[in-house]
């Protein structure tokens, strides 16, 4: 591993690198960032959570010009992970001199037309309102050097691969491409290859089967319905989480997840997209400082970058195992240790297999003391619309100020009320026994 003053980049980076604690490269980025100071394309496949952002963005900055003029393009699949890069694009970019400016759907595009007009070295932003602006003539990508795509599986999955064409078009043939994913479908094979150049550098990082980090260890525990809660209490109280994302399948059951941990004395916020982006952001902020869970939809499972989360606990477990990557990928960043937890229901043994199959990961069955919960008290189910937001699916409720908090800082309010016998364990025959109890003694399945 080596240090960024080793690396033959300018002091002013280094000491910019010093100051928001990056000091050693991760192994992506001691692989990426002299192939990119050669000047020379690259594709880059790594793991969720590898320090990829890193990877372009220190390069960027130690060749990029001074001009007014975009001379580096970023693009970024969601809004939350825009905010992100430019974060840090922003802290590093201060101390030599460069301006970043970041554009995304849902914020004002006349402030984001006037950040423009004033200069920007450095462009990051979401693929829909890259085009609007082109379209606008108040972006010009004319003297663009540096063209980034991130997650680049992930535009696919969302559809935005055209869009993402459309602008690698508009810039100079001669720019430099730099292309970060996680995985390698098929498509995103073709747009390196139609728009990169014929020496491209390829570069791998762990094998080509690893998809998730090696540093985190995997459980999952077996519950359906109101059983669940049981089993999110006891595991939070055997492994006490020091900072946790809880996954849910909607936004309905995310503010209902929120709810119940309110009530049972946890410090937790809420995140979906449900609520307003200046909420959304507000949420994060309350997470990055002091707030110790989040809950949230697949909205936070790519590009949140939040250095000390170390648990991922899927409430409800993703019916596709991409996603699954995708969520864990939130735990273990930077090469730190994480831990992910899943409650199946009774129903989805399959799903767990295929999940280790794809992940090539072997999840571990948590035998979880849930008895001691048996008499937590479940919040009522409530049904009411989001405001001025159309009603999806998951339908759901919009929370007061667009999270909650409660001063606590974790623990249990007692026991309320009773919600029967346990369902809860593991797999035991071809659909599951009940038989395990509360301690989840039944044998796990063979991965």
């Amino acid at each position: 591993m080596k240090n960024f003053s080793e690396m033959n980049l300018k002091l002013e980076l280094v000491e910019a690198l010093y100051q928001i604690g990056f000091k050693d490269a991760t192994e992506v980025q001691e692989a990426a960032i002299p192939a990119v100071m050669q000047h020379k394309d690259v594709v880059v496949r790594s793991k969720t959570g590898s320090g990829k952002t890193g990877a372009f963005l220190v390069p960027i900055m130690q060749m990029a010009g001074r001009s007014n003029a975009p001379e580096a393009l970023v693009i970024v699949p969601t809004r939350e992970l825009a905010i992100q890069v430019h974060a840090v694009a922003e802290k590093i970019g201060r101390k030599m001199g460069l301006h970043t400016v970041i554009v995304y759907g849902g914020a004002s595009i006349n402030t984001q037309m006037d950040q423009l007009s004033r200069g920007a070295n450095i462009v990051i932003g979401t693929p829909g309102r890259i085009l609007d602006l082109i379209d606008r003539n108040s972006l010009r990508l004319g003297r663009i050097k540096f063209l980034v795509l991130d997650e680049a599986d992930l535009m696919l999955d969302m559809g935005f691969i055209e869009d993402v064409s459309t602008i690698m078009s508009m810039t100079p043939k001669e720019r430099q491409t730099m292309l970060f994913s996680a995985t390698m479908p098929r498509e995103v094979v073709d747009i390196a290859r139609k728009y990169m150049k014929p020496d491209t550098v390829k570069i791998t990082v762990g094998k080509e089967e690893e998809v998730t980090v090696n540093t985190i260890t995997h459980h999952y525990f077996v519950a359906n319905g109101r059983y669940k809660f049981p089993a999110l209490l006891a595991y939070i109280d055997k492994f006490q989480p020091r900072k946790a994302i809880i996954f849910s399948s909607t936004q309905h059951e995310s503010d209902f997840v929120h709810r119940f941990l309110v009530e049972n004395g946890f410090d937790a916020i809420t995140m979906h997209g449900g609520l307003t982006q200046a909420k959304r952001e507000h949420a994060l902020r309350e997470f990055r400082t002091h707030a110790r869970f989040l809950i949230s939809t697949n909205l936070a499972s790519r590009g949140l970058d939040i250095a000390d989360v170390s648990d991922v606990i899927n409430y409800d477990a993703p019916d596709d195992p991409k996603i699954y990557v995708h969520r864990v990928g939130r735990s273990a960043r930077m090469g730190k240790d994480g831990r992910a937890f899943t409650i199946y229901g009774f129903e989805q043994k399959e799903l767990l297999h295929a999940t280790q199959r794809s992940a090539n990961i072997k999840m571990n069955h948590l035998d979880l003391d849930t008895a001691k919960f048996e008499n937590v008290k479940i919040p009522e189910r409530q049904r009411r619309s989001y405001g001025s937001f159309n009603r999806g699916s998951d339908g759901g409720r919009r929370t007061q100020g667009g999270h909650h908090r409660t001063g606590g800082s974790g623990g249990y309010r007692g026991s309320h009320g009773g919600h029967g016998g346990g369902r809860s364990g593991g797999y035991k025959g071809n659909r599951g026994s009940h038989s395990g109890g509360h301690r989840g003694h039944s044998s796990a399945p063979s991965s």
